[in-house]
């Protein structure tokens, strides 16, 4: 059997790649040995292309290996200047009974591997050009490889700023036109899809504003398809997706935020447990969220309507997320309390109007690393208790309830398709305790491990196969 690392011309390229940036390191680290500590180094940002290396315009400031990469000027005034960063992610899953089905294929897990390299490139104050390659691997995926697992070798981002000042203060208008990756709020309707092997991004043209406190963004954009080869995947054109995002204080409560965002979707052959037709569809929605001494909320309401071939769409969500931090108890814990109410059909509704939620575009693990459940047609209620143990490291455990919201509708999976449908009877669909262990080795690694055990509850014993499902998943990521 080939090893994960012997499966892909493109591995092999990434590693020498990262191989060459590395070897060339021992005169970084020489400099910066001889350079004092300036400020502290900024964290990685979820989206790299919002990392800002321009304190490194001072060579005091160059603390890291990878600083000297970090910021290349190119003229005296140091704003033409270029920037190059990556990650790599190494992955392994591991589910026992997948689908709670007790003859799934995969009986010893697989192994997941993610490469990016990007270029941050800066032409004065009013251009930017952003790059990104992606190569994501898969290996000894006995049921086949998913569609959010391997894409050998292509172009995540490449998207061109141009920056327009209003007045005399930090106010401007940018222009962002190319592929790009998108991501909102807590990216319960619009995310990066950060743990499936694949990132999203969308082929976009968008209008940022800043205007005070207040960050508004409107664009038209079309969902990229992965592909499985090299230099060929393409935006969705029988896809639409457009809408406008504004983020600020609101005016009522200090510490409080608010997002204020219209998002409309049209997809043709768009599959519900309901049946499958052309969508259009408009949602609506809301975010308040902040921070009052130890506690802390993230509150979202949203409503769609549309259409479903020739029925009408009326669909609406509740999430919440509460907690409570004990600041001076040992491992500084968190309580928290999750719950999510999410619109389904119900048998009186599903032959005139479609009342399932449509997500949109999700992050990946929804509810957990597991990824068994998707956010449309449940209630769950969601307890978790966060320790840091020490400074870098963080346990997490919590237990996820599931009901069915309609009984006229099915369940999905974390990429909107349906796992089962609507018949089998009963509400109940189970509950999932799980654990999560992240370790911060330092600024740019980072060690995870996760478990989660399903049981099956009266909705899955009634519909189809119905065992447990246990998961395991360890991984390991390395940011510069």
């Amino acid at each position: 059997m080939k090893t994960p690392f012997q499966s892909s011309a493109a591995c092999a390229a990434a590693t020498v790649l990262l191989a060459g940036i590395c070897g060339a390191s021992p005169s970084f680290a020489q400099e910066a040995a001889a350079i004092p500590h300036g400020d502290s180094p900024p964290q990685y940002q979820k989206l790299r292309f919002d990392e800002d290396f321009s304190y490194l315009k001072d060579p005091a400031n160059r603390t890291d290996v990878w600083d000297p990469i970090k910021f290349i000027p190119f003229n005296d005034a140091r704003d033409w200047n270029l920037s190059l960063g990556g990650e790599a992610r190494l992955r392994y899953e591991y589910y026992n009974n997948l689908r709670w089905n007790p003859d799934s294929p995969d009986k010893d897990g697989y192994f997941l591997q993610r490469y990016l390299l990007h270029a941050d490139l800066h032409m004065g104050e009013a251009v930017r050009v952003f790059g990104q390659l992606q190569s994501s691997l898969a290996d000894w995926r006995a049921g086949g490889a998913r569609p959010t697992d391997v894409d050998r070798l292509d172009v995540h981002q490449f998207f061109a700023d141009f920056r327009v000042p209003l007045g005399d203060d930090d106010d401007s208008l940018t222009f962002r036109l190319g592929r790009q990756e998108l991501l909102y709020g807590s990216q319960r309707l619009v995310s990066t899809r950060e743990s499936p092997n694949i990132r999203r991004s969308f082929d976009a043209a968008r209008v940022l504003a800043k205007l005070g406190d207040w960050n508004i963004d409107a664009f038209i954009a079309r969902p990229v398809e992965d592909d499985r080869g090299t230099f060929n995947d393409s935006g969705q054109t029988s896809s639409d997706f457009w809408g406008v995002y504004a983020t600020g204080p609101a005016p009522w409560a200090g510490g409080t935020n608010v997002d204020l965002y219209y998002l409309g979707l049209r997809k043709p052959n768009a599959t519900f447990a309901a049946g499958t037709a052309d969508e259009l569809r408009h949602s609506v929605g809301s975010r308040v969220f902040g921070k009052s001494g130890s506690w802390d909320y993230n509150f979202e309401g949203v409503i769609q309507w549309g259409t479903f071939g020739d029925r009408d769409i009326l669909a609406w969500t509740l999430a919440s997320d509460t907690g409570y931090t004990f600041q001076d108890v040992v491992f500084t814990p968190r309580a928290g309390l999750c719950a999510d109410v999410i619109s389904g059909n119900t048998s009186s509704s599903s032959a005139s109007r479609l009342s399932t939620f449509n997500p949109l575009f999700p992050r990946g693990a929804y509810f957990g690393e597991s990824a068994i459940i998707g956010p449309q047609n449940l209630i769950d209620i969601h307890p978790a208790l966060d320790l840091k143990l020490t400074t870098a490291v963080k346990l997490s455990l919590d237990w996820d309830f599931f009901w069915r919201y309609g009984t006229g509708d099915g369940i999905y999976d974390s990429g909107g398709n349906v796992l089962r449908g609507a018949g089998g009877g009963g509400r109940y669909i189970g509950s999932q305790p799980s654990v999560a262990l992240e370790w911060a080795v330092g600024r740019h690694t980072t060690i995870n491990a996760a478990y989660a055990h399903f049981f099956a509850g009266e909705f899955i014993r009634n519909s189809g196969p119905s065992a447990d499902v246990d998961y395991v998943s360890f991984w390991v990521v390395y940011r510069f």
